[in-house]
């Protein structure tokens, strides 16, 4: 495939494009990536220095590109930062549709998460609902996003859910919530109840597939660009392989983190386990 992401870009460390176009890359795929920030590093750095592209900086390096238009497969994008960042991608997305019917958008509504709550201005979460989305073939909210979207209750509580039962019950209301939006969705840092675990739901068409991992604890930096980066370079492959895929790349990149104490996702020590995680697990 050839994609367009829109991200955010960073010399030092792995996030927004700096965290998404390799694995896309060693994935298969073409990538051409436009920045919306060009930093030395993350801003949860205590020091960080760089120029932001403003909404017609990326608008022009947008309007440069329509000749390759027709050749686009699928557009990402990731934060955006402003309500005028989101019509650049929604003029971008609705372009590059009428040039390939075909091509697809997978949107990563990046608004916050459970930990640090909403860290974008009170308007996203509405451009989001009411501008992307619609537009999106596939989305990827982590649980709390996808929450604060729907305005839905999406917390097990205090309970285990062990019970086959209830597990399924939760899973299909995280499912039913992500349709809501978008037919198809994947669902990251989903709480299950269980302190010990955390998980992950793949939503397609006909199918609802869930798995759960070892909560590792904290927040890593760039690890929901490479969860989404994952999906959309893996958005033809069946469901379930396709979870598999992810769940054994994003757990063997968070444990190396934990493990070893980094600062960044390894991947390029790891590259081996973006394409072939059962292998080199």
């Amino acid at each position: 495939m050839n994609i367009v992401s829109l991200q955010s870009a960073v010399a030092y460390g792995h996030v927004g494009n700096s965290a998404a176009v390799f694995p896309m890359q060693r994935l298969g795929h073409e990538v051409w990536p436009v920045h919306t920030v060009n930093f030395s590093n993350h801003t949860e750095y205590p020091t960080w220095r760089g120029p932001v592209l403003g909404a017609d900086n990326v608008r022009e390096i947008l309007r440069g590109m329509e000749f390759a238009f027709p050749q686009v497969d699928l557009f990402v994008s990731g934060y955006l930062g402003t309500a005028e960042m989101a019509e650049v991608v929604r003029d971008a997305v609705v372009a590059i549709k009428e040039a390939n019917p075909q091509a697809r958008y997978v949107c990563d509504p990046v608004i916050g998460n459970s930990e640090v709550g909403s860290f974008v201005s009170a308007d996203i979460p509405d451009v989001y609902t009411e501008t992307l989305i619609p537009l999106a073939d596939a989305i990827t909210p982590n649980q709390w996003e996808l929450s604060l979207l729907t305005g839905r209750r999406l917390d097990p509580g205090d309970a285990a859910y062990a019970a086959d039962a209830e597990y399924a019950e939760y899973t299909e209301a995280l499912a039913d919530a992500a349709r809501s939006l978008c037919s198809n969705a994947l669902i990251t840092s989903v709480e299950t109840g269980n302190p010990e675990t955390i998980g992950m739901v793949d939503v397609a068409s006909t199918s609802v597939l869930r798995t759960d991992a070892p909560r590792l604890g904290g927040n890593i930096v760039g690890a929901g660009d490479l969860a989404t980066a994952l999906y959309a370079a893996l958005i033809d492959v069946a469901p379930q392989q396709r979870l598999d895929h992810l769940a054994g790349t994003m757990g063997a990149m968070v444990r190396a983190v934990r493990e070893r104490g980094l600062d960044e996702l390894p991947l390029v020590e790891l590259q081996e386990c973006i394409v072939d995680p059962a292998r080199t697990a």
